[in-house]
């Protein structure tokens, strides 16, 4: 059985569940999935993700038939994505291991559905540590002088070989015609302080201010700094006895589950973008 995954989005208005459901029917499918939401249902928009099982070989050229006609009748945006055709996946890092290995060892076994391309750094610190999971680790050292050059040379090297960048850490900003290259696809991971504690050492800044809890964001990468839509938030309580030691672990512990859930939800097509939020159906 071939399972097909639908994410579809349009203006809310009656007869959408059904027109999908009918859809599936007349190919044959059996729906095995199926989450919505809507902003509002007097005119608001409408998401869904729902799955569903074909005989093989799935009838691709129906399939497509049946989503053309459901845009043009609902004014639909659909994406159809095959849940056998596992996304490609680059990892980005810099000095810091931790979410790097807890995505690579989740890989390896088979918790996240993925083929790891590969793992680029600005920094080859962690060669040793990446060589044990057998991939190719390439080394970009950026400065502001060739910041310019060598994302071009990532570009190139990245060209039609990916379909998800993970920021597992990695300490660069990104220019926009990076971003541009892969909109909604780069999945960055970092401290919950923000906008406080910004810069350097967040944790030591929060510990001098005795916080109470501490936390990870998972978002998407856009052009705004830390701005894109967020995928996964959870926070860690904090004590009085807790010092930077415990803090810095803490912190790690939670921005590696933070990305490893939000890398899945992405990897199961669980994730719809709209308006710089998102609908996640988790």
């Amino acid at each position: 059985m071939a399972a097909v995954r639908l994410l579809v989005s349009c203006p809310d208005r009656p007869g959408i569940v059904a027109a999908i459901a009918q859809s599936i029917f007349k190919l044959g499918g059996n729906i095995t999935q199926s989450d919505q939401h809507t902003t509002d249902p007097s005119g608001g928009l409408f998401f869904m993700r729902v799955e569903f099982t074909l005989r093989e070989p799935a009838d691709r050229a129906a399939l497509g038939a049946e989503v053309d006609r459901l845009t043009h009748a609902y004014g639909m945006q659909i994406v159809v994505r095959f849940a056998e055709e596992r996304k490609r996946v680059a990892i980005f890092v810099s000095r810091l291991e931790h979410c790097m290995v807890d995505l690579l060892w989740r890989w390896k076994t088979g918790e996240l559905p993925m083929n790891v391309t590969g793992v680029v750094s600005n920094h080859p610190d962690l060669s040793s540590v990446a060589e044990p999971f057998h991939l190719p680790f390439a080394v970009f050292p950026v400065t502001a002088a060739t910041k310019q050059e060598q994302e071009q040379e990532i570009l190139a090297c990245l060209d039609g070989q990916v379909d998800l960048i993970v920021l597992a850490r990695y300490m660069q900003i990104l220019t926009p015609r990076f971003v541009a290259a892969y909109p909604s696809r780069i999945i960055n991971i970092h401290h919950s302080f923000l906008p406080a504690f910004v810069g350097g050492r967040p944790y030591e800044q929060a510990a001098k201010r005795g916080v109470k809890i501490i936390g990870a964001t998972a978002h998407y990468v856009t052009e705004g700094l830390d701005e894109g839509p967020i995928i996964e938030q959870d926070i860690v309580r904090i004590s009085h006895r807790d010092g930077l030691e415990d803090l810095v672990r803490k912190g790690s512990d939670i921005e590696k589950a933070v990305l490893a859930r939000a890398v899945r939800w992405h990897l199961e097509d669980r994730v719809l973008v709209y308006q710089n939020r998102t609908v996640v159906f988790a």
